[in-house]
């Protein structure tokens, strides 16, 4: 019984620290969803469409991403690298702890032609990435962040693309290639959390 209002209670954390953000969350879900199938073009019209009615919102309950940085996405994967960089800073300057908005930055200056700069934020960003979901684990493993990663494969591919990134035989078609899945990787686990912990709460309701 306990477990029961527990779980309630943080749904309802969760409903009410999004609630700020369900203006526009349409635009951004359907833009996400249009990513995870490579409709990237459809994409970019959505964040365009979040992006300019709200610059400040937010998607998501645990991730939490900002406009700025789906937009940034979008113009990536649509080979609009400039545009790219500039939404990816103006997230990270609205969102510094962003490090979905940070790989990507560094999976853009590398395509730029500043591999330098854009390998350092890769790594920060990976690893950003790692760091979070550890957290999540260690803090909330008997609640939401055990749906998380919860095999943890996310972090052990980042472990080995880590590792590949600092050798001295540096492959950057495999590194960017090993980025861009990471970063739908993360975002398309949000989606999986959250169905998992309403499946759970779905069980304990029936118990």
């Amino acid at each position: 019984m306990k477990g029961k209002y527990s779980l309630v209670l943080l749904s309802l954390v969760f409903f009410l620290s999004g609630c700020r953000t369900l203006k526009y969350s349409g635009e951004i879900e359907q833009g996400r969803q249009a990513l995870f199938v490579g409709n990237n073009q459809a994409a970019l019209g959505y964040f365009q469409q979040a992006a300019q009615a709200d610059p400040n919102a937010v998607y998501g309950t645990t991730l939490r991403i900002g406009v700025y940085s789906f937009l940034g996405q979008a113009q990536y994967l649509n080979g609009r690298y400039p545009e790219a960089r500039q939404s990816f800073q103006k997230a990270l300057s609205m969102h510094p702890a962003d490090n979905v908005a940070r790989l990507y930055l560094g999976l853009t200056q590398a395509r730029l032609g500043d591999r330098q700069t854009g390998l350092k934020n890769i790594q920060a960003g990976m690893s950003g990435i790692a760091n979070f979901l550890n957290y999540l684990e260690s803090n909330f493993a008997y609640s939401f962040g055990q749906f998380w990663d919860p095999g943890g494969q996310i972090r052990a591919s980042i472990k080995t693309n880590l590792a590949m990134s600092s050798g001295p035989n540096l492959d950057w078609s495999q590194i960017i290639t090993a980025g861009e899945k990471l970063g739908i990787r993360i975002e398309e686990e949000e989606d999986k959390a959250r169905q998992q912990q309403q499946q759970q709460l779905d069980l304990e309701f029936q118990k």
